[in-house]
């Protein structure tokens, strides 16, 4: 179950500040986006490393390969939103590093099995040998049902109320099943070789990615704040945000197969135009999905502007994958 790049480079440092909290003004008063991003992604590494233990791997290579899928880099995209979106409600730091890393095993959960050779079958993954290739095919299909695994048991384990965590699970569940990315990656399957509209394309895009990132952002806040009636409009402007923000980084992700090279993507290029998948950019042109993303971005950042300051950390996130855009898809 592929899903969609992510969008900044690589860290290069990690903030020497603590919380997740911390905040580091600048002229304007705002928060540095490199400082709680270097921070958070750096907390649910940490969180992923205590969750996945290695002594528990005992005379197999599971635990070993599950760390290997989940530890080796990756921008983290999922988590900062989960974590961005916990501060609307400044949840605590310890429990949305846990519920981040919860997600982020269903993240790798996802890469590990499109990888196979019976799905994608590829050979790299953000600049390593994918799991299949160093471990065997096996093992890699196991990886994929523990990381899954792991990553309810984490969420079932959150120093938080039953309902929250129920919640939580819920949410995650919903994301990977049938109507998010397994339903998704069937249909991306199902249209290899053919000739499909656009909106079939998005569709698919909305499961198959979109659903893992929608579920990110809206964990973050049922961290904290309930699904109610009282919070309705919240929870729209987020799934309107996530909705466009998720296949904005699928739009980028079709156009860098069809242009970049393996060091920027840390896998293999021109993979879908060699297996005849239809993708946004090949049905709308390179152009054209250029010119479509920063539309997206704008609608994700106008459905949350009415929630004021409390949601400055996506409105970072959204500059950050603009920035990306720029610098590695720039207009032809």
């Amino acid at each position: 179950m592929q899903t969609a790049s992510t969008l900044h480079d690589d860290r290069t440092g990690v903030s020497a500040l603590g919380g997740l909290g911390a905040q580091a003004p600048g002229a304007s008063g705002s928060l540095l986006p490199e400082i709680w991003m270097q921070d958070g992604a750096k907390r649910v590494e940490q969180a992923l490393a205590r969750l996945l233990r290695a002594e528990d791997d005992g005379e197999t290579e599971l635990m070993a390969a599950m760390r290997y899928s989940t530890l080796q880099g990756g921008k983290r995209t999922r988590a900062l939103l989960c974590l961005a979106a916990g501060a609307l409600a400044d949840t605590p730091a310890h429990m949305l590093d846990d519920v981040a890393a919860a997600i982020e095993m269903m993240h790798a959960c996802t890469l590990v099995h499109d990888d196979l050779p019976a799905m994608d079958d590829d050979v790299l993954r953000r600049g390593h040998p994918t799991v299949h290739v160093k471990f065997g095919e096996a093992t890699a299909i196991l990886v994929g049902d523990a990381l899954q695994a792991h990553a309810f048991l984490t969420l079932s384990s959150l120093d938080a109320p039953g309902d929250k965590r129920i919640a939580l699970v819920r949410e995650l569940a919903q994301a990977v099943s049938a109507e998010g990315a397994a339903g998704g990656q069937a249909m991306d399957l199902s249209l290899v070789g053919k000739h499909v509209e656009l909106d079939r394309i998005v569709a698919m895009h909305r499961m198959k990615s979109g659903a893992l990132v929608r579920a990110s952002v809206r964990m973050g806040a049922l961290c904290a704040i309930a699904e109610d009636a009282a919070h309705a409009a919240l929870y729209c402007a987020l799934d309107r945000y996530s909705a466009s923000f998720g296949l904005a980084l699928q739009v980028v992700d079709d156009i860098l197969d069809a242009t970049a090279d393996t060091a920027t993507l840390g896998k293999t290029p021109g993979k879908d135009a060699a297996a005849q998948k239809p993708t946004c950019a090949s049905i709308m042109g390179l152009k054209a999905a250029r010119q479509f993303v920063p539309d997206l971005l704008r609608d994700a950042g106008e459905a949350v502007a009415p929630l004021g300051p409390r949601a400055e950390r996506l409105a970072q996130i959204l500059q950050r994958a603009n920035a990306y855009l720029f610098k590695h898809a720039p207009c032809a």
